[in-house]
């Protein structure tokens, strides 16, 4: 008996430790996210600038994301039950601002092959008013799929069921097998999509690259690797919307392996993209790091 309640102790505290841990890394990239958007409010040559302003708008939805995500990840592991009106608005976020971040990567991956292959028309179809615009399309792009699980879900459900409480969970508003392939359609089409854009984009500025020569072929590497870098953006998040299919495949088999198989996802997959490649990405601009390091202690101590 004793050696029974050793293992289930064990058993019980591994979720709490991991909790923990959850919360931690949350709090530490939504505080460091928050850095790099006071650095880029910090510089008013940002404002006007297609490439800062599309990575500050990564860098929103993914706070936004992080800190929404952690809210049903809460709910869930305390089994509170919320309404299924409030459900429906939280999964418009995930499900919209999960698709945000790839969506504006590709917009930024255009926008260095404008830079490069056409230098003459990046003014004009990169400036200010236009990344406004982008931004609106962005965000309109991005609540396609949302539109398409809710109203699924809404042709499918009963009057009853809005009355009850729920988990919360996008996978609650999946009530028949056609709708989860829908819904994997819909994902798989969308990066492909950006998928041949990256690849189109980056081909395009390696022909441009070969052909170039002093400064310009400097730029045209730069901007090979930010496409590269892209790329890897990318594919995080695809692995990310393939998680809820393959945690779906695993549950199949075994509950207790599928409780390890999302928290390792969440862990990978949702919370670290969220924060690495958006710092990467800000610690590889000279501009950018210069301004992020001027808001550390150390140099304002240094002066």
């Amino acid at each position: 008996m004793a050696d029974n309640n050793s293992v289930n102790n064990v058993f019980l505290q591994r979720p709490n430790d991991r909790m923990i841990i959850v919360q931690i890394l949350v709090i530490i990239f939504l505080c460091i996210n928050m850095l790099l958007i006071l650095t880029f409010i910090k510089k008013e040559s940002f404002h006007t600038s297609a490439r800062y302003i599309l990575f500050s708008v990564t860098l929103l939805s993914d706070s936004l994301l992080l800190f929404v995500s952690d809210i049903l990840v809460i709910l869930t592991y305390f089994q509170f039950t919320i309404q299924v009106w409030l459900c429906i608005i939280l999964t418009i976020f995930v499900v919209m601002y999960t698709f945000v971040t790839p969506v504006t990567l590709t917009a930024m991956t255009l926008e260095r092959y404008v830079a490069i292959c056409m230098p003459l028309r990046h003014g004009q179809l990169c400036s200010t008013r236009s990344t406004m615009y982008c931004i609106l399309i962005i965000h309109g792009v991005s609540s396609a799929p949302c539109i398409i699980i809710l109203s699924m879900f809404f042709a499918s459900a009963s009057l009853k069921f809005y009355k009850q409480s729920m988990i919360c969970s996008v996978e609650a508003f999946t009530l028949y097998r056609w709708q989860d392939h829908v819904r994997s359609a819909v994902f798989q089409f969308y990066f492909l999509i950006m998928g041949i854009t990256i690849a189109y984009s980056y081909v395009q500025i390696m022909k441009v690259a070969k052909a170039a020569s002093g400064d310009k072929k400097k730029l045209t590497h730069k901007g090979l690797k930010t496409v590269i870098l892209h790329a890897f953006q990318l594919l995080l998040c695809l692995i990310q919307l393939w998680c809820p299919f393959i945690e779906t495949a695993v549950l199949q088999i075994d509950f207790r392996l599928f409780i390890n198989v999302r928290y390792s996802n969440y862990i990978m997959f949702s919370i670290a993209p969220r924060c690495l490649s958006p710092l990467i990405y800000g610690l590889r601009d000279e501009n950018f790091f210069l301004v992020l390091k001027s808001l550390m202690p150390t140099s304002s101590c240094s002066k």
